[in-house]
């Protein structure tokens, strides 16, 4: 059964630990990252982005997958389903299909708009039990067409939309969706810092945790970051292990072309990569 991750992220800003989204793309990337998760006896948020939400035929199908997929492989960890960056409307439909948690991106309104929106949902979350994630300040990189530079949040207006009552906060600290581009300034701790000590016990989102080093990311989970998004890692991981398949030739001898066959090597290398995420993350055996 689906749950909010309001619990799950309580528990990893008192243990200074963080849960890690991890996004997903079709029924390969749901079963690797649930059962990773139950291996290693973690809670886990699955992101759905709006992008995503289409390429896998609407939201409904999404949840259809992700609940029979928790009975049928008998997943007993805590699991969210969350709509990653999204719009008002798209947070209404996640809502209406049955999905535990959501994120309304209002950080391309001006403040008060995003103020004005943000605290309509958390009415609206708050009477469904449903967690909510705020952002303040875009995130570089390219998220769905949006292209941002990696900019810092204003630890006033992410007081200003966590006093709303949302259950996470997204603030941009120079972090990245994507690669990180070589001449990357790295993350801007002192605005986490700063963020941090007006927002006290609301959990911090990292987003872009693609390319982050270790120890950086250690760091942000000692200054309030509970949950850290992961979605390019796996598809990198996932693309270069099924190359390595056909380039050996594999899907050309016996039933080597058959899907199941084909699409191993990749399920395996994502699983790989969420394990060392949550290994990372602290989060192995808290679930």
């Amino acid at each position: 059964m689906l749950v909010s991750a309001k619990e799950m992220l309580t528990k990893a800003k008192e243990g200074h630990y963080a849960v890690g989204q991890f996004n997903i793309n079709n029924l390969e990337w749901t079963k690797a990252i649930l059962l990773t998760a139950q291996e290693l006896n973690s809670p886990v948020i699955l992101g759905v982005s709006e992008g995503a939400g289409k390429y896998m035929c609407g939201y409904k199908t999404i949840v259809g997958m992700v609940n029979g997929m928790i009975e049928g492989l008998g997943i007993t960890v805590p699991v969210a389903l969350h709509l990653d960056h999204g719009s008002y409307e798209g947070a209404l439909a996640c809502i209406e299909a049955g999905f535990s948690s959501v994120m309304f991106d209002g950080s391309h309104y001006p403040i008060e708009e995003n103020i004005a929106k943000t605290k309509e949902l958390v009415k609206i979350t708050g009477e469904k039990g449903i967690s909510l994630e705020a952002e303040v300040g875009a995130i570089g990189g390219e998220e769905d067409g949006v292209v941002g530079t990696g900019e810092c949040a204003d630890p006033d207006e992410c007081k200003m939309i966590a006093d709303l009552g949302v259950t996470m906060l997204a603030a941009g600290i120079g972090n990245i969706h994507g690669k990180y581009p070589e001449n990357w300034a790295g993350l801007s701790f002192e605005t986490l810092d700063a963020i941090q000590q007006k927002t006290v016990d609301m959990p911090l989102v990292l987003h872009g945790g693609t390319g982050i080093p270790a120890e950086m990311i250690k760091k942000a989970i000692s200054l309030g970051v509970s949950k850290i998004n992961v979605n390019t890692e796996c598809q990198l991981a996932f693309a270069d292990a099924t190359r390595k398949y056909i380039e050996a030739g594999k899907d050309l001898s016996g039933k080597g072309f058959d899907p199941r066959k084909l699409l191993a090597p990749g399920f395996e290398a994502i699983k790989a990569t969420v394990k060392e995420k949550m290994e990372l993350f602290g989060s192995v055996n808290k679930a």
